[in-house]
């Protein structure tokens, strides 16, 4: 019989990767989605729908029915409100969990969690982890560090920039943090289900030992672009005061920003560096980029793509 997986955040950044590494891992997949639309990000897979989000039960509860495993993936990244993370990120995570106490559970967390003082989004993500470590069933929890690579929103500012001649970093000049492609992470996420590993709360990255400097980033997106950029450290104070014009912002009503100043903290954090390699170790992976190769293989898609 097909194994089943039941994955939540399959329309986001990762979910695409995600739902492809499991589908040439030949599982049977079940993705809850917010909208009924089409999917272009997905073609070509063949998946059950469930219209609904985190906070819909009766979704949820048709969503993991008769799953073998279930990836939670959903997660909010920015929010209006420091509540809106702990309502989706803990909460969502809790319901999920709830309704499929014997599936394996595996819960897609962050670095940030690492640092729970530092943001209220950190500390939304280190509650989701003690909710999953609580379960009778099997779970895990892995924490990804800086995720990039085709598709990404967030990261395109910093290679536009850079194209642009200008590579903007946090004045930190001892900085260091581990990255991964999406699609190394979808595939160590694959692995984790078909390869179960203990019950723990794990960390993924793309190998590299103490991860790279933001001078390693510029050389990597200059080598990428092919042109030289100017470096521009920008101080705490500007960052700060830019996150609290978007705080007003948010309070007010416009759209939702980013840079808070919980993100601010975790941006002038000095180590956001794997320290455990457990997992890789445990389910056998290896990944496929470095920093190099894939910031070459996002800017190519960007460029293919018309973003950049």
């Amino acid at each position: 019989m097909t194994r089943l997986v039941a994955v939540t955040g399959a329309t986001g950044f990762v979910g695409p990767h995600l739902v492809a590494a499991l589908a040439r891992h030949g599982w049977k997949i079940r993705l809850l989605i917010r909208r009924w639309s089409p999917l272009p990000s997905l073609a070509g897979v063949e998946a059950d729908l469930v219209l609904g989000d985190v906070a819909d039960e009766a979704a949820l509860r048709r969503l993991v029915d008769g799953a073998d495993t279930v990836i939670h993936a959903a997660g909010l990244i920015k929010a209006r409100r420091s509540s809106d993370f702990m309502a989706v990120n803990r909460d969502g995570t809790a319901r999920v969990s709830a309704l499929a106490p014997t599936a394996r559970f595996v819960l897609l967390s962050s670095l940030a969690a690492r640092e729970p003082l530092l943001s209220p989004y950190g500390a939304s993500k280190r509650a989701a982890e003690e909710v999953v470590a609580g379960r009778s069933g099997p779970w895990l929890a892995v924490r990804a560090p800086a995720v990039y690579g085709p598709g990404d929103r967030e990261t395109l500012a910093y290679f536009r920039a850079v194209a642009r001649g200008v590579a903007p970093r946090p004045n930190l000049p001892d900085a260091r943090l581990s990255v991964i492609h999406v699609a190394d992470l979808a595939d160590a996420l694959a692995l984790a289900v078909e390869q179960p590993a203990p019950a723990s709360v794990c960390e993924i990255d793309d190998g590299r030992e103490g991860g790279y400097g933001y001078n390693d980033m510029q050389a990597a997106a200059e080598a990428a672009l092919g042109r030289t950029a100017r470096t521009l450290a920008i101080p705490r104070i500007a960052m700060d005061s830019i996150a609290l014009v978007n705080r007003v912002s948010h309070v007010l009503g416009g759209p939702v920003q980013i840079l808070t100043p919980g993100k601010v903290n975790e941006i002038f954090h000095s180590d956001w560096t794997v320290h455990d390699r457990r997992l890789a170790a445990a389910i056998g992976f290896r990944a496929h980029y470095d920093l190099a190769g894939g910031f070459g293989d996002t800017i190519l898609w960007y460029r293919r793509h018309g973003w950049l």
